[in-house]
C-alpha cells in the first residue's frame, strides 16, 4: 500500500493532471442522510449522446460538415448540439467547464487592474458609421431594426460601445487612468460558412478588455501586461500557446499580435523561427519571405487555432468619440487605447482538439466539468456486496477533500456492467475514475483508480484515494 503511495507521489502528473447517459436508477443512490448533500448521479444528468458515429453525422445533415476532432467529440458526448447553422446549444458539461474557464479568465484579468463591466449586445448604427466600421466590417455584421426604424447591429466586439462609455464620463483625470475594462459576453459575426463546431460559429463567447492609458509609454506597458497575463492563462491550462506578430486588419491600431495554439486543423499558417523568438502570421509577410527578418534562419511554417488577440489602438477611437482626460498640466488630452480578446468556447473547443485522442475527450486539469467519476459494481455481480462502499467513499471525497465538493460524479447505471461504464468515462474524459470492484471486498477494501490524464493505473485505500485527491486544484 505504501508503495503505491509513493508511487502516486512520484507521479508530477498524476498529482497535477486536474491541471458524462440514462438507464436504470437503483432507489438506494438517493437516499440521503440529513444534513448531507445530495449525492451527483449520472443517470440524472441532462446530456444527449450519440455515441455512434452514424448518428453524430446525421445530426450535422452531411458527413463532410464533420471536419475536426472537437466538433465529432463534443456531438459524440452531448457537450453540445446543433441549433442551426453556426449556433449551438451548450449542454450542462459544456456551461460547467466555461464557468470554470470564465473564473480563471477573471482572476487573471483583475490581477493586473481589469474590472469587468457588460456592454448591450445590441449596438446603435450611428456608433459604427461614427468609425466606418458599418460598411467596413461589411456581411459580417448581423444587422436589424427595431419597430421604430433604428438600425442596429449585434455586436461582434465593442470598441466603439466602450470608448462612447468612457467618453461620456467628463471630468477624467490622468490619475485614475489606467482603465482595463473587460466583458464576457456572446458575440456575433455573420460567417460566410460556418464550420468546425465552436471553432467557427455565427454565435460565441468572447472576452474583450479595453484599455484607456494617458500617454503612448503607459499604454505600451499595459499592452506587455496583458499579453502577459494571457501567457500566464495558457500556462495554467497546460497549453503551448505562441504569439505571433499579425494584421490589425478592421479593428486597427498600429500593433496587433494572435495567441495561436499550433495544430493542423487550423486556418492561420504560421512563420516560426527555431533559432529566435520571431513569430508572425504569415499573412503579414511577402509570399517571397523565407528568412526570419529577425535574425535571417529559416522560417518554419505550421498552422494554429487564434485563441486571442490583441491591438495596440492609439487614439483612433478616442479621437473619434473625443474620450479625454485632464492631463498632468490641466489640459484636456486623448486617452491612448487598446483592445485584447480571448475566444471563451473557441479555447474549450481548442483545447479538445489539442490535447484528445481519436475516440476520447482530455480536458485541460482546471477545465474538466467534474474531477471524479464512481463507478460501484454492477447489480447482480459478484462485487455487489461493495456497492455501499461507494457511496461511503463518496461521503468521505467530498467532506474531507472540501474543493472537490460537487466536483464528484457517480456512474448509478448499474444495469451496465463496469467495463461499458469506463469505457464511457473514459470518452469523457474525468481526470479520475474511481471503480470499486473486486478487490472493493479485501479487508482493508482497496480502490481502482484511473488517472485519465496520465494514463496511470493504481490500487488505493480510502485514505490512500483521499490522499490523491487532496491534491487536485479546482477553479
Amino acid at each position: 500500500m505504501e508503495g503505491l503511495l509513493t508511487r502516486c507521489r512520484a507521479l508530477p502528473a498524476l498529482a497535477t493532471c486536474s491541471h458524462q447517459l440514462s438507464g436504470y436508477v437503483p432507489h438506494r443512490f438517493h437516499h440521503r442522510t440529513p444534513g448531507r448533500r445530495e449525492r451527483l448521479v449520472l443517470s440524472r444528468m441532462f446530456q444527449p449522446q450519440n455515441l455512434r458515429e452514424d448518428q453524430v453525422l446525421s445530426l450535422e445533415g452531411r458527413s463532410g460538415d464533420l471536419t475536426c476532432k472537437s466538433q465529432r467529440l463534443m456531438l459524440q458526448v452531448g457537450l453540445i448540439y446543433p441549433a442551426s447553422s453556426g449556433c449551438y446549444h451548450l449542454l450542462p458539461y459544456t456551461v460547467r467547464a466555461m464557468e470554470k474557464l470564465v473564473r480563471l479568465i477573471d482572476q487573471e484579468m483583475q490581477a493586473i487592474g481589469g474590472q469587468k463591466v457588460n456592454m448591450p449586445s445590441l449596438s446603435p448604427a450611428e456608433l459604427w458609421r461614427a468609425t466606418n466600421r458599418w460598411d467596413l466590417m461589411g456581411k459580417e455584421l448581423l444587422r436589424l431594426r427595431d419597430r421604430h426604424g433604428k438600425e442596429y447591429c449585434l455586436g461582434p466586439t465593442h470598441e466603439e460601445a466602450i470608448t462612447a462609455l468612457v467618453a461620456s464620463q467628463k471630468t477624467l483625470s490622468y490619475k485614475q487612468l489606467p482603465f482595463l475594462l473587460y466583458q464576457v459576453t456572446r458575440k456575433f459575426r455573420d460567417e460566410p460558412r460556418p464550420r468546425f463546431g465552436l471553432l467557427r460559429g455565427r454565435e460565441f463567447y468572447m472576452k474583450d478588455m479595453y484599455t484607456f492609458d494617458c500617454s503612448p509609454e503607459a499604454a505600451r506597458q499595459t499592452y506587455h501586461l496583458v499579453c502577459g497575463a494571457y501567457d500566464s492563462l495558457f500556462h495554467r491550462l497546460g497549453l503551448r500557446c505562441v504569439k505571433v506578430q499579425a494584421d490589425v486588419g478592421s479593428i486597427g491600431g498600429t500593433m496587433s499580435h494572435e495567441f495561436q495554439l499550433p495544430v493542423d486543423v487550423g486556418e492561420d499558417r504560421l512563420a516560426i523561427c527555431p533559432s529566435c523568438n520571431f513569430a508572425a502570421n504569415m499573412e503579414t509577410l511577402g509570399s517571397a519571405q523565407t528568412n526570419c527578418p529577425a535574425c535571417q534562419g529559416p522560417l518554419t511554417e505550421t498552422k494554429g487555432i487564434e485563441v486571442g488577440h490583441t491591438f495596440y489602438l492609439g487614439t483612433k477611437y478616442s479621437s473619434i468619440f473625443n474620450s479625454q482626460f485632464t492631463n498632468v498640466h490641466g489640459r484636456p488630452s486623448l486617452a491612448e487605447m487598446g483592445c485584447y480578446g480571448l475566444g471563451v468556447t473557441r479555447i474549450l473547443a481548442a483545447a479538445i482538439e489539442v490535447l484528445s485522442t481519436e475516440d476520447c475527450i482530455r480536458w485541460p486539469g482546471l477545465l474538466a466539468p467534474y474531477q471524479v467519476c464512481l463507478i460501484p459494481p454492477k447489480k447482480g455481480s459478484k462485487e455487489e456486496a461493495a456497492t455501499e462502499l461507494t457511496g461511503h467513499l463518496y461521503d468521505h471525497i467530498t467532506e474531507a477533500v472540501p474543493q472537490l465538493r460537487g466536483e464528484v460524479l457517480l456512474d448509478d447505471r448499474t444495469h451496465l456492467t463496469i467495463g461499458n461504464r469506463l469505457k464511457d468515462a473514459n470518452k469523457f474524459g474525468y481526470p479520475f475514475v474511481i471503480i470499486v470492484g473486486r478487490r472493493a471486498l479485501d479487508n482493508p477494501a482497496h480502490f481502482e483508480v484511473w488517472c485519465q490524464n496520465t494514463g496511470e493505473v493504481v490500487f488505493l485505500t480510502r485514505e490512500g484515494v483521499l490522499e490523491l485527491l487532496s491534491q487536485v486544484q479546482v477553479i
